[in-house]
Parts: structure tokens; sequence; C-alpha cells
């Protein structure tokens, strides 16, 4: 498969120098929109995308060998004489891809008709993309060239790009294939976003050789993983707590309480510092993951299936707000990719509620005398403490495998399993217990 990532470098000195350029490609957008609105019957005939882009093409510019067109884009505007050809074709795709999208739009509301109709679209925020040799050429060490709408003409001009950004792309890249980059604005420095494309295989063993990482998210505790094997065996287990950034992000977040309780509504500053170390949070969990993916030497990292949407409810829904579960899935997802890991989920009911021995349901806190309130450590029936994350961990690497295992299975082979052992058929049940005994059923 075929995986990207994306690397920004920040362009020194130049700030306003963008600004007719991004404009001139945005309303090259607009008049492209406008055309397709008019001619999308006509267009829409082309099942490829590249060959609307043609006929687009065809309808607005004017060549030697067909003078006229229906609709003339570079008499549009003075903007548009010398218009880059690659900038055109780029700006005529975006057109497209908004028509194609609200005509799509369009036809859905006509069957239900609920909520608003569909707005018409519009050019937005689009920036352009900058293809090499037309538009984009490389300099030496930490500079380039860039074609631009300057003086009153479309002229190359010479820009350089900040060097650590040059070089944490150059170690972090070396082996990957480097992008047409698209110029972006944040804040109020320009960039120069770098897409790198690399090609991977995935595992592909079979369910009973393969060696799963199943992982846990938690709240109080950045993450815990269990490496599991199909028979139910525990290779090894890794914790991750950050106690220290946990404790920033707290401080953080009674700045801004404070703040709001003296009649501040709104402090941007005090939560770009409080979203800042969110995210580095974030960030070393899904290394972490990743990292234990690789020393453990797993196929297959397998999560929860988290929904995380509705109003929060609870003494603890600050702390819902914040937590960036499906960030770090995304993130290591995309980071297990690269190496050829793949991800999965299973449901998420139970996991941490249920004993991985099969003896039932666990107390938590303020339920078990012995854990002192202390929701990290859960009591069995059998009145050993544990590990609360832990557990959970073990119970998702085995729905996994029971998933994997089951659906394999001939359907006489599975109703004779799930005949022996009641649990197998509903999987919100399933812990560790389960895929031993679905192993000795197996083996028997």
């Amino acid at each position: 498969m075929r995986t990207q990532v994306m690397y920004s470098q920040k362009i020194r000195q130049h700030s306003g120098i963008f600004k007719d350029t991004v404009k001139a490609y945005r309303d090259a957008v607009s008049f492209f929109i406008s055309v397709c609105l008019k001619e999308w019957d006509v267009i829409s005939g082309e099942p490829v995308p590249k060959q609307r882009m043609n006929l687009l093409e065809k309808m607005t510019h004017p060549t030697e060998k067909r003078p006229e067109v229906p609709h003339c884009f570079d008499s549009y505007d003075p903007r548009f004489y010398k218009f880059p050809s690659y900038l055109r074709r780029a700006a005529c795709m975006e057109a497209i891809g908004k028509v194609s999208s609200y005509k799509s739009n369009l036809a859905n509301w006509e069957k239900e008709k609920e909520g608003k109709c569909p707005g018409l679209p519009r050019a937005g925020y689009v920036y352009p993309c900058y293809y090499r040799e037309n538009m984009y050429e490389e300099g030496e060490e930490d500079t380039a060239r860039l074609k631009v709408y300057i003086r009153n003409t479309w002229d190359w001009i010479a820009v350089k790009l900040r060097k650590s950004d040059v070089d944490y792309a150059g170690r972090h890249c070396a082996g990957m294939k480097q992008c047409s980059p698209t110029l972006q604005k944040r804040g109020k420095e320009w960039y120069l976003d770098f897409p790198y494309e690399v090609k991977t295989e995935l595992s592909d063993l079979p369910v009973m050789e393969q060696k799963i990482l199943a992982v846990d998210l938690g709240i109080n505790s950045a993450c815990t993983c269990s490496c599991l094997l199909s028979d139910g065996t525990v290779v090894g287990r890794r914790f991750l707590r950050l106690p220290a950034e946990e404790d920033c992000l707290w401080k953080a977040v009674n700045r801004i309480k404070k703040a709001q309780q003296h009649g501040a509504r709104k402090t941007p500053r005090l939560w770009a510092v409080a979203n800042g170390i969110n995210d580095d949070i974030a960030v070393k969990t899904a290394r972490f993951i990743v990292g234990c993916a690789e020393e453990f030497g797993a196929d297959v990292i397998v999560f929860e299936h988290l929904d995380t949407s509705g109003k929060k409810k609870g003494s603890k829904k600050q702390r819902l707000h914040l937590w960036k579960a499906r960030y770090v899935q995304a993130m290591t997802e995309s980071k297990a990719h690269r190496i050829g890991i793949r991800i999965s989920r299973v449901c998420a009911w139970g996991t941490s509620r249920l004993a991985y021995d099969g003896s039932g349901k666990v107390k938590r806190g303020k339920e078990s005398e012995k854990c002192n309130g202390n929701y990290s450590l859960c009591e069995f029936e059998s009145g050993k403490i544990y590990n609360c994350d832990l557990n959970a961990s073990y119970n998702i690497g085995a729905r996994y495998f029971i998933r994997e295992i089951t659906k394999s299975l001939p359907e006489k082979e599975r109703l004779e399993a799930e005949a022996k052992d009641p649990a197998l058929t509903k999987r919100s049940t399933c812990t560790l217990s389960t895929l031993i005994s679905l192993n000795a059923e197996l083996a028997a």
C-alpha cells in the first residue's frame, strides 16, 4: 500500500509577497466553478477526473488550433494572462471536485428534503499546489525558486527555507518520494507543505502465526501494552505514564479556570498552551506504542473502538474532553503502516469490567475496600488485586484473536465451539480465558 506523510518547511523573510498569487489562484478557481455549474451536464459525462479536466480546459483555454472557446479564461482577468499551465490545471481539478461534491450533496438533499439546501460551491481558502519545473525548483542547500504573481506578471523568485526544517525532512524522509509542495499560510507565516510517499507491504501472516500488540488507552495513565500470541500466551507487557506532562496539563487547565472565574470568557493564549501540552502527550503515546510493536515484532496493533461522541457527564468530563484517544490511534496508524504493521479495532464493551481469567466482573475504585478508591486497580472475585488497564489489554488482544479465528472456521466447527463455551456467541463477553478455551477445543 501507499502511505503519505506531510512535513512543513517555513519560508523565511517573505511575508506579503504571496498574497497576490493566492488571490489570483482563488479567483481562477471561482471562474472554473462558474463554468462547471453551467456546463456540468457535459463535463459529468466523462467518467475519469483527468478527462473532465481536459474537457474543462478545452472549454476555457484558447490555443492556436482552437482560437475560439465558449468561456475564455485568458480574457477574463489581466492576472490570467501568462497564467502557469500547471496552476491552471490544478485550479480546474479543484473546481471540478467542489462542483461534483455539491451536485452529489444536492441529489441526496432532494431525496429526503431534510435540513437546509446545500449552498453553491465557492473557492474558499484554497491554496495553490506548486508543481515541479513549472512552478517550483529546488535550489542549493536550503533555498528554492517559486513562480509568483509579482509586478503585474508571473515571475520566478528565490526564497530561503528554514534550515532546521530541511534537515529534519532529510533525516526522516531519506527513502521516500518527495511530491509537489503546497503553499500554506499559518498565522502570519508562509510554509511549503511537502507530501512524502512510500510504498509498504503490510504483514499478511495467518492468524495462528500472528503476534499482536493489544493497547489500552487510559485517562489516568497514557497507555498499557501487552504482546499476545494466538494461543493466549502473553509475551511481554509495557506501561507508559507521563506524570510530568499530565501535571503541566492540569496546571494549564487550572489557569484557564481561574481566568474564567475572574470574568475572562475567551482565553486563546491559555488554551493554546494547554492544547500544545495535550498534543505532546498524544505524540509521545503514539511513538511509544509503535516502539513497543517494533520491539516485540508485532504484526498487528489492536485498539478498542472508542465512541467518545455525545455529551460528557460526571466528575471526569473535563478529562474526557481533553482525551485525544482518536488522535493517538490515527497517528499510530500512520506510523505503523509505514513500517508494515496492520491496525485493528475490537469492541470496547466490558474490557475493563470483566476479569481476564473468566471469574466475572471486577470491583474498581470505591467498589473495593482493597483498592482504596484507586481506579487503576481492580479486585477479582477471588480477591486478587490486579492492574485494571493490563487486564483490559489482555481482553482486547483476546477478542481480536477470537474474531479472526472464528471467522475462518467452518460453520459446523464454530457452532460446536459456541455450544461448549457460550461466551463465544457474544463478543462483548469474551476474555482471555475464552481464547484459551477456544484453542483447547480446536486442539481437541
